[in-house]
């Protein structure tokens, strides 16, 4: 299954290491939605899950940075970018 990161949920600052939570779409089916904690997206696109930001008529790659704790970022073209920052908040 692939998703779609629809929102972001930030705490205590306004950079990529503060996605809290996330709200997400299947790629496939609009109506199926969720939310996960930072921890459970990490785990799960490393487990092999695939997840974007779509916008504008952009599709771009959700990756995990490896870092402590490791946090999730935008991957295009080989360039680590801002559309997750970009999303609504919640």
């Amino acid at each position: 299954m692939a998703v779609y990161i629809t929102q972001i949920h930030l705490v205590d600052g306004f950079q990529h290491e503060h996605i809290a939570r996330v709200r997400w779409q299947d790629t496939q089916n609009s109506t199926q939605t969720g939310e996960a904690s930072r921890q459970e997206m990490v785990d799960w696109i490393n487990g092999g899950g695939q997840a974007y930001v779509s916008q504008g008529g952009h599709t771009v790659a959700v990756g995990v940075v490896n870092a402590n704790p490791p946090y999730i970022r935008t991957h295009a073209d080989g360039i680590w970018t801002d559309n997750l920052l970009a999303l609504p908040q919640f």
